[in-house]
């Protein structure tokens, strides 16, 4: 390995004396350069001049803009990040950046990332090479390149290395939101990252695996390699809540992709207005998928069999149709995978039809005209009315939870008569405005809505944190990704709410994508070895058979416990004494306690902010222990694990909330403690 200067720091002189650096620097000048021209020759395209139709015009006039936007250039981000040397005739070289850069004749400048030739930056080996001579990295400080370093793959001597650079990068202290890994992308998360396009993937990730930015990094892939596909169909992404969704909001804008809706569960299916938290057990029943089937019985219990006939008068003869008649024609529409409105509008068109045959077999000659005029008519319409009701998922939703008798004719042999009972509002509705509606309500509303018209698919649909969703949330995403494919990230060892899966194939049926290929990322880039030892000292008592993260880092982080008995004054100069070093500091407590610590942090005049759905503006986070799933800080404070265990229903749950908390670390974890430590932790905090 060969390797230029030091990743930072480095005098101007001695940047001089490395005539490679110096040739680096001056392409990366040269590229940016391409850069600025491509974006004023974007810009001086006129939409007008292109003539057509004023909609196709404005479409230009939008395309063109974004595309400008696309070409601006950040002078805090490199261009590139990597360089590839093929063995080819003629030799070639490629330079690896977050977007595409070429020259006035069209030649590329700067590969994208996502591009087929780029794959060998991530996967190639000395065992096996893909054709590259040399790999090199480069190390960046304020846009500048710095430093670089240089693998020679036809090398076959030595064996493959850790990049001092790629560690220095994945290691690299962090300030605000989430960031991409396009420059440490790992063999193994690349292989998820492209995946075929109609291939679903679900990824087990232990913490630190990057499998949030791996999801995220196929979507922007995918985006690249399948873009009109996709632009029809759209891509989401699906968070568990809007302080994650913040961490997370950057990562596709800097790669280029501003088109992608990123929301948390409750606001995909915000059909009514959540008021209500309601107990475990009644949230549990409720995204039961059994809810499924008293739901559909629910809706179809109004459809009636008709009890006398369709009397149709045109000009001086009336048609007759029988009940009888009548009933087979529901009964067929009935039993047809059609949604509900989908069938009550065939009904009409049916019975016309039906109509149409008794006066063809009469000798009349009617057209597709006279049966649209026969659908529209009144008997028709009052028939239809009748027999296949219009039916609002609000209502019909208010009505079984509000009523014990609709409840029990369309639960009858799927729920238990206390199961029943539990469902029930404790006080009658007068209407869905004052219903105590709660996000497992808005769940059940959104799937009867599916059942009357069908929900449209997206192309491509990332679910994260999918282990914590219940089987009619996942279904509630999966008829948003029915014709495309998802993106599956979760742990199982992470799951904290009471419906927590145990078991992947389970979420991939509910999901409606039971063929999905599962992959396991297990090497740990972000959470220290120290920590990952101390958190997966859980593992065996909540999540047994969930192999254990594997820490790659060299640095094996820093982990002290300080019993006390003032925690949050305790926990206060902890996070003081973390904001003395270098990058980001979370201070995660127990729900309940972040008022006291806020109060702690103001009396020792310590500037700070509570994590809420907002941006982050301080280097110091209060973070409940609730919402601090996903996130990551360089420096981690938990103060009283036994607190955070304690507020969640069961001991289970609990020991899986401490296992998120304490694995939230990337350089640091520090543990307060006034109360004695769960007794799985006790062995480590008493070392």
């Amino acid at each position: 390995m060969s390797t230029g200067l030091p990743t930072s720091g480095a005098p101007a002189a001695r940047a001089g004396s490395d005539p490679a650096l110096a040739a680096e620097r001056a392409y990366l000048t040269a590229a940016r350069a391409e850069l600025e021209r491509m974006r004023s020759k974007t810009l001086a395209l006129d939409a007008e001049k292109a003539g057509g139709a004023a909609l196709a015009i404005e479409y230009l006039k939008s395309a063109l803009y974004h595309r400008a936007l696309a070409l601006l250039d950040d002078p805090d981000t490199p261009l590139f990040f990597g360089r590839l040397d093929l063995q080819t005739a003629p030799p070639e070289r490629y330079y690896i950046g977050r977007r595409h850069v070429h020259d006035d004749a069209g030649d590329p400048v700067v590969v994208d990332w996502r591009a087929d030739i780029a794959t060998a930056f991530y996967r190639a080996t000395r065992a096996d090479p893909m054709h590259v001579t040399l790999r090199r990295r480069f190390g960046f400080e304020g846009g500048q390149v710095t430093a670089y370093e240089d693998e020679h793959l036809v090398d076959r001597t030595e064996a493959d290395h850790r990049s001092a650079i790629l560690t220095t990068e994945i290691e690299r202290p962090r300030v605000g939101p989430m960031r991409d890994i396009v420059a440490t992308i790992q063999p193994e998360q690349d292989v998820i990252v492209r995946a075929d396009f109609a291939e679903t993937v679900c990824v087990q990730g232990a913490p630190g695996t990057g499998k949030t930015a791996v999801g995220l990094h196929r979507a922007a892939y995918l985006l690249y390699a399948h873009r009109d596909r996709l632009r029809r169909g759209g891509v989401l992404v699906v968070g568990p809540n809007t302080a994650f969704l913040s961490y997370i909001a950057q990562v596709l804008p800097a790669l280029g992709e501003v088109d992608v809706t990123q929301v948390t569960l409750e606001d995909l299916v915000a059909r009514v207005p959540v008021r209500t938290a309601e107990p475990a057990g009644v949230a549990t029943l409720k995204g039961d998928p059994r809810m499924a089937q008293v739901l559909r019985q629910a809706l179809y219990a109004g459809v009636r069999r008709p009890s006398e006939p369709l009397v149709l008068a045109r000009g001086s003869r009336q048609w007759r149709l029988s009940a009888a008649e009548m009933g087979r024609i529901i009964e067929e529409l009935a039993t047809r995978d059609v949604r509900y409105g989908a069938a009550r509008a065939m009904l009409a068109q049916r019975l016309a039809s039906a109509v149409l045959s008794k006066m063809e077999a009469a000798g009349e000659s009617p057209d597709d005209r006279v049966q649209d005029t026969v659908a529209r008519s009144a008997p028709v319409r009052a028939a239809v009315e009748r027999l296949w009701p219009a039916v609002d998922p609000v209502r019909l939703v208010l009505r079984l939870l509000g009523d014990a008798r609709a409840l029990a004719a369309a639960a009858d042999g799927i729920l238990s008569t206390d199961e029943q009972v539990l469902l029930l509002w404790a006080k009658p509705v007068r209407g869905p405005a004052t219903a105590p509606w709660s996000a497992a309500d808005a769940v059940l509303v959104d799937e009867v809505a599916d059942l009357v018209d069908r929900q449209p698919s997206l192309g491509h649909v990332v679910l994260d944190e999918a282990q914590d969703l219940s089987p009619m949330q996942l279904r509630a995403v999966g008829r948003r990704c029915s014709t495309g494919a998802a993106t599956v990230l979760g742990d199982i060892a992470q799951g904290t709410t009471p419906w927590a899966t145990a078991d992947w194939s389970q979420t991939l049926g509910h999901l409606g994508k039971p063929d999905a290929h599962i992959e396991v990322l297990r090497l740990g880039y972000r959470v220290p070895a120290l920590v990952i030892e101390l958190a997966s000292r859980l593992l065996p008592h909540m999540a047994v058979g969930v192999p254990a993260a594997e820490s790659v880092r060299d640095n094996p982080g820093l982990l002290s416990f300080v019993e006390t008995s003032d925690g949050p004054a305790a926990a206060a100069a902890a996070a003081t004494e973390a904001l003395e070093r270098e990058g980001s500091v979370g201070l995660i407590v127990a729900d309940r306690s972040v008022r006291d610590v806020t109060v702690a942090l103001t009396v020792a005049h310590v500037g700070h902010q509570v994590l809420a759905g907002d941006e982050v503006s301080s280097r110091l986070t209060v973070v409940p222990a609730s919402l601090a799933k996903g996130l990551e800080y360089d420096h981690v404070v938990v103060l009283e694990p036994a607190d955070i265990v304690a507020a969640e229903p069961s001991e289970h749950v609990g020991l899986r909330r401490l296992y998120v908390v304490l694995t939230r670390a990337v350089s640091g974890l520090t543990v307060v403690h006034s109360r004695p430590l769960p007794p799985q932790l006790a062995e480590a905090g008493s070392a």
